[in-house]
């Protein structure tokens, strides 16, 4: 796995619907590897194809093999410059989840118009009607350039570093979801030329306010009149919770917040886990949250997910740690580097040929039908 790689794309400045520094990032990594893509209307990433013609036609083509779509998004819940109080003084709106104690006099990071960032410090806070997420907040700003329009402006909670390792756990200021991106690009690279044409990606943009580029893409790409299976796979970094721990393994995950995943795909899922990782996962319903499958599955897409468990979701001070300001406070995202790997092997044997997608309950029936068979001379007592 590309430690490197996976470091540099953490450190990229990243907010709903100011994706672009992380697109661009990925991009190129893409084109070093002579990996395909396209970008589709909405500035969304797919991954494996070339255009959005060749796309349609891999969609088009009735193959018994289902298209594995892996999906993961670019964003990370941020702020947008709104306007200028004073010289120094921003006005911001906040997007997505959000700690909601020990915020002023918190750091952010700003990234500007020219691909830099600069810092500033929170100075006020407004919370949401019910108290769970910031809304709105006033930011004091160090060395901004004179003349900078506000609403350039986008950013995040800062710490002592935008990304960095300790032992075997890796914080930064957004986990959530870069790590499923790298994940995803990781296997395109790894597999686009032994195994083509029965994978592709795709990273998506302004999930944390409603999947948004997700939504708009699987409504207009032709994903819905697809003629060959379709297997939607959710790549997410997810808060932790008892049964997906850190460092545990990857998590199958059953379903989220919002809806149940496919009862088949994720019994080729678990089956795929224990080929691959033996004990080293995890698995139950991710109900902290909702992710991406869920937009598979309100379109009758067979969707599953996989999960990385992940500390301080949403930079809140559940877990604490270095840099952690206090509980529910601002502080670093963390995840484990071995989670990581599991992760990719898991993506990895998902693209193995003759999966039972179609009907992976064979030998649970055969050991259904012997506890039939021991027990059904006690049943014809009663006859």
């Amino acid at each position: 796995m590309n430690q490197t790689g996976l470091l540099q794309l953490l450190a990229i400045p990243t907010a709903p619907y100011r994706e672009e520094r992380v697109s661009q990032w990925i991009q190129t990594e893409l084109r070093k590897h002579q990996v395909p893509y396209f970008c589709d209307t909405f500035g969304n990433l797919v991954v494996g194809v070339s255009s959005e013609q060749e796309y349609r036609i891999l969609l088009s083509q009735p193959e018994k093999e289902p298209l594995r779509m892996f999906v993961a998004h670019m964003d990370h819940p941020g702020f947008h410059g709104t306007r200028w109080k004073s010289s120094s003084q921003l006005e911001v709106k906040w997007l997505g989840g959000t700690p909601r104690k020990h915020l002023v006099g918190s750091a952010v990071w700003l990234a500007l118009p020219d691909g830099t960032t600069t810092s500033g410090t929170l100075v006020s806070a407004t919370l949401d009607r019910n108290k769970t997420h910031l809304v709105k907040a006033m930011i004091r700003c160090d060395l901004i350039p004179e003349k900078v329009d506000a609403k350039q402006l986008f950013g995040g909670f800062a710490f002592k570093a935008p990304v960095w390792k300790k032992g075997s756990l890796i914080y930064t200021k957004a986990a959530d979801d870069l790590v499923g991106c790298f994940v995803a690009i990781e296997l395109l690279k790894k597999v686009i030329e032994d195994r083509p044409r029965r994978a592709i990606a795709l990273l998506t943009r302004a999930e944390e306010v409603g999947f948004v580029g997700c939504i708009a893409h699987v409504t207009s790409s032709g994903i819905q009149e697809a003629k060959r299976p379709l297997v939607f796979v959710s790549l997410e970094t997810s808060r932790t919770l008892p049964g997906a721990e850190i460092g545990k393994g990857p998590v199958v995950r059953l379903g989220d917040r919002a809806s149940i995943f496919s009862a088949a795909g994720s019994e080729v899922l678990h089956q795929v886990a224990e080929k691959k990782l033996k004990k080293k996962y995890q698995r139950r319903i991710m109900d902290g949250g909702t992710c991406e499958a869920t937009v598979g599955v309100a379109h009758r897409i067979p969707s599953i997910g996989i999960s990385i468990p992940l500390g301080n979701y949403h930079n809140q001070g559940l877990q604490g740690g270095p840099e952690c300001r206090g509980e529910l406070g601002p502080a670093p995202e963390f995840v484990s580097i071995s989670d990581i790997q599991g992760m990719l092997k898991l993506c990895e044997g998902l693209l193995e040929v003759n999966l039972p997608w179609e009907d992976p309950w064979e030998n649970r029936r055969q050991q259904l039908g012997k506890y039939l068979k021991e027990g059904k001379p006690l049943l014809e007592r009663f006859s």
